[in-house]
């Protein structure tokens, strides 16, 4: 494995947690932000398309596009929680809860635990997560037990979000379906997606046409993952992706200036040590 390949294998994680940060910095709200997103996404999809590598095959289209428009729906709605308790708390709690949903699915409908050993190492990193995920909400000590921007009032969003990214996920892993060849028809699902989010509420074309840039650095991210996972393994590919949750974290606290006191910092650090932890066991269960 060259230090090359680690390299590239790392830039998902650069360039998906910058994704919702490039969202809230260049503003609009978040059915301006998801309909700009994904349309950038499509973007990328049509290059793809043009260099050979899609296939028309009536499964991978059907699992592309269904694929597709739940990520706009998970995606959709974290940056809904964004708007509300913003990026530093929303992406830790979205990240662990993924995972937990993918693994579990992985594990229950998919046999991935097939063994006593990865039934164990499984449980430890759900165990981490949940820690991880209860440790990054840490209100501040001023904080009121009950308001607008509270995690009580996001968890259900981001539950809605979870849903949305494990069907994205599993759906491929059901059907076995090669990602980069499904890509294209992903992202029209995706642009579907946004659309049928984005519809019933007044969106602004220059907003719309700004948050083009976040969906091709998502884009972009994935292509990275594709060529990493050859390169490096899929375990670790896997692992180093996670790597996302630090990037837009640390991002929304000291670029967006989100304020954190010193319990909340020490929680979300720790947290975050956690989920990654979390995330390494499980890349190693799946490779």
């Amino acid at each position: 494995m060259e230090l090359l390949d680690i390299l590239i294998a790392l830039l998902p994680a650069l360039f998906w947690g910058s994704v919702v940060l490039i969202n809230v910095f260049i503003g609009g709200g978040p059915y301006n932000q998801i309909r700009g997103t994904t349309l950038g996404a499509l973007i990328v999809g049509i290059i793809v398309l043009f260099t050979g590598n899609t296939s028309f095959n009536p499964i991978v289209i059907f699992v592309g596009i269904v694929s597709g428009a739940f990520w706009a729906l998970g995606q959709g709605n974290q940056l809904r929680s964004v708007q509300i308790i913003g990026v530093s708390r929303t992406m830790p709690i979205s990240t662990g809860m993924q995972l937990v949903g993918t693994t579990l699915f992985s594990a229950i409908f998919l046999g991935e635990w097939s063994t006593g050993t990865q039934v164990v190492l499984g449980l430890i990193a759900m165990v981490l997560l949940v820690g991880g995920i209860a440790l990054t909400s840490l209100k501040a000590k001023h904080e009121a037990a009950d308001n607008s921007g509270s995690i009580a009032k996001a968890f259900p969003i981001l539950l809605i979000s979870t849903l949305g990214y494990v069907v994205y996920v599993v759906i491929a892993q059901i059907f076995n379906v090669n990602g980069l060849q499904a890509l294209f028809f992903q992202s029209i699902g995706m642009a579907i997606g946004g659309f049928l989010l984005s519809m019933k509420h007044e969106t602004s074309v220059k907003y719309t046409l700004w948050n083009i840039i976040p969906g091709v650095v998502w884009a972009i991210g994935n292509l990275f993952l594709f060529y990493s996972q050859p390169k490096v393994g899929v375990a670790t590919s896997f692992s180093f992706s996670q790597l996302l949750v630090i990037v837009s974290t640390l991002g929304g606290i000291f670029l967006l200036k989100e304020k954190k006191d010193k319990r909340q910092m020490i929680g979300i650090w720790s947290g975050i040590a956690l989920i990654i932890i979390a995330s390494i066991i499980l890349g190693q269960l799946k490779a």
